[in-house]
């Protein structure tokens, strides 16, 4: 590379956001301001503007201006987005940084250069912290920029926004096509499962043995011995993830009942507002592993019930639905539901013969929608792996036309 290579704050001022005061209020007027989560890559999002107390004289100090780029300081490192402006004043908070760049540097130049940074590793190597990693004001400051003139800056981005965007329109189509399929999806399992005509029962009467919940216990470390247990994240509305699992220091004694069977259905118990109440069936080996007090257990009465069946049942937009209605929580805290509430749900019972049919058909869609997902993810991954090349190659120094059709080839 040709370029000179100059840290950040030479080119730029750098500040970090508003550290938000949970003490007393102070009788301050109350302004809007940015979040972490409002920064996405390339956009910045007002639709969900929270307000803070601000004294007069700090208004300036916090104030964001048309043109100053937005840096997410944790959560994913570097994630960042140019502010376009708007009439009404607008602050932001520390876990965000601002960048203001001099005569020198181009603001979108600094935004994708974060992104290169991001995506390739350099900005996780300069964070720090233990257990939720951050990029320190003074960290940013040193980030390394290449300077090629303005006019050169300018035809880089030009190139790299005019293929992103056909990146940005492939990413859009996937993104409709996962969303289609999984409606798609839906309605095929309210059909077969909520064909009418059929009685209803409470998921209570068609289980052979009371609901649990799981237990929790601190995870291993380093070379303790520890016990298979699953996590939250194991249990999606249509499958069973069985590599998200920990080792946890549950003993014997306290592991007694919490074994998975083939056929267990877990309910999460607790989540997001739309995840509350998600559901899988366990398909793996006999005492493989544990459960959580976050999931709640159900083993169905085979003589009642298949419990592919009932799986399907809790899973249909139907079943979910009656679970998430019932969920509590305060405001601010994620909502609940208990095994009361599960084994109130009414499903429809057809004959065992029926329930065979229907599951049948249901594993025909549930496969249908795997191999859609997959070829949908792919799709996906390539995307990705070619705006890395896109970025790699925009900031190596010789960056053209030829060479950004190559990158995407």
């Amino acid at each position: 590379m040709s370029w000179p290579v100059v840290p950040l704050d030479e080119v730029a001022e750098t500040a970090l956001g508003k550290m938000l005061d949970k003490g007393k209020p102070k009788g301050h007027a109350h302004v809007p301001y940015l979040r972490n989560v409002n920064v996405q890559w390339g956009r910045i999002d007002t639709d969900d503007l929270l307000t803070m107390e601000l004294a007069d004289d700090e208004r300036e100090r916090f104030r964001v201006r048309k043109g100053d780029l937005l840096v997410c300081e944790g959560g994913e490192i570097g994630r960042c987005a140019i502010w376009q402006g708007r009439d009404e004043y607008l602050a932001y908070q520390k876990a965000l940084h601002r960048i203001r760049p001099g005569d020198s540097v181009d603001a979108r130049f600094l935004r994708y250069l974060l992104e290169h940074y991001s995506v390739n590793g350099m900005l996780a190597g300069m964070s720090t912290g233990t257990t939720i990693a951050h990029l320190p004001q003074q960290q940013l400051r040193r980030v390394p920029v290449p300077l090629p003139p303005l006019k050169e800056q300018w035809r880089i981005v030009a190139l790299l926004e005019d293929h992103l965007s056909r990146l940005d329109a492939s990413d859009a189509y996937v993104h409709a096509g996962l969303a289609r399929a999984q409606v798609w999806y839906a309605k095929v399992i309210d059909q077969l499962v909520w064909s009418p005509g059929n009685p209803h029962r409470e998921v209570r009467s068609l289980l052979r043995e009371p609901m649990r919940n799981g237990r929790s216990d601190r995870a291993a470390q380093g070379s303790e011995c520890g016990t298979r247990t699953l996590t939250l994240t194991a249990v999606t509305r249509n499958s069973f993830i069985d590599e998200h699992t920990k080792l946890t220091t549950t003993t014997p004694d306290r592991a007694v009942g919490l074994w998975l069977e083939p056929g267990d259905i877990l309910v999460q118990r607790s989540n997001t507002p739309e995840l509350v109440g998600t559901s899988a069936r366990f398909d793996g080996p006999r005492d493989w592993a544990i459960f959580p007090d976050l999931l709640i257990r159900l083993r169905a009465n085979e003589s009642l019930v298949d419990s592919r069946f009932l799986s399907a049942a809790l899973r249909s937009k139907r079943g979910h639905v009656q679970l998430r209605r019932q969920a509590k929580g305060a405001a601010g805290s994620m909502p609940k539901i208990d095994q009361e509430t599960v084994g109130s749900v009414l499903i429809p019972l057809p004959s065992g013969k029926d329930q065979r049919r229907i599951v049948a058909q249901v594993t025909a869609a549930d496969s249908g929608l795997r191999q859609l997902r997959a070829e949908l993810e792919a799709m996906q991954l390539r995307s990705a792996a070619l705006r890395r090349s896109l970025l790699a190659a925009a900031f190596s120094g010789h960056f053209s036309e030829t060479s950004a059709q190559t990158a995407t080839a």
